[in-house]
């Protein structure tokens, strides 16, 4: 298993990784009409800090965390701000931003991170991701689409690196998939959107 789990001997120097998702989207046959705002990711617990969780086959029921391995930002917020780039380079909706950008929405995408966690110990050693997605209409608050995803990842090694490599395989995986549902919905805003004229 990883090291970075206490112990006696000269304190570890910590090492931080980019959660930085392999995303492979194509460009939408049509854009959804309206602006988008996409919310960073909620989370509970460990997974609200940047210190990476892991979860042993021995004590499946226990949550635990590295001492020295970290995330260089909350994974919540970098996992919004992929999810916004590859909105935006596949032009899902005519106009995709962040809070930080202050503009008036016309859907809301918000969302859950509800596992990230390495299983080192597991049989091949893997990562696990969980999220789900809720897209809201900002006129009247209804829900217009809402769907989880989860999955594991093999790591191809026991090290620190390979274990990131993994993460960003998975989430990038998953948050394709969370593109291309989006895009599969652009016929049915346009049409509601034709309707509310």
């Amino acid at each position: 298993m990883l090291g970075g789990c206490g112990g006696s001997g000269p304190p570890v120097r910590e090492q931080f990784y980019s959660l930085q998702p392999e995303i492979s989207v194509t460009p939408s046959a049509r854009s959804i009409p309206g602006t988008l705002l996409v919310t960073p990711l909620g989370s509970r617990g460990f997974l609200g800090g940047t210190q990476i969780v892991f979860r042993t086959a021995e004590e499946p029921l226990q949550v635990q965390r590295y001492d020295d391995f970290l995330w260089e930002a909350v994974p919540g917020q970098a996992l919004a701000e992929a999810l916004i780039s590859a909105l935006r380079a596949a032009d899902t909706f005519a106009y995709t931003v962040a809070i930080a950008d202050r503009a008036r929405a016309d859907f809301m995408l918000n969302g859950e991170l509800t596992r990230l966690e390495h299983r080192p110990t597991a049989d091949p050693p893997s990562v696990s991701l969980a999220l789900n997605l809720t897209l809201i209409a900002g006129d009247d608050r209804a829900t217009r689409f809402s769907q989880a995803y989860s999955g594991t990842e093999p790591t191809r090694s026991s090290t620190p690196e390979a274990m990131v490599r993994a993460f960003n395989r998975l989430s990038g995986r998953l948050l394709s998939e969370a593109v291309r549902d989006l895009q599969r919905q652009a016929p049915q805003f346009a049409r509601n959107a034709t309707g509310r004229d």
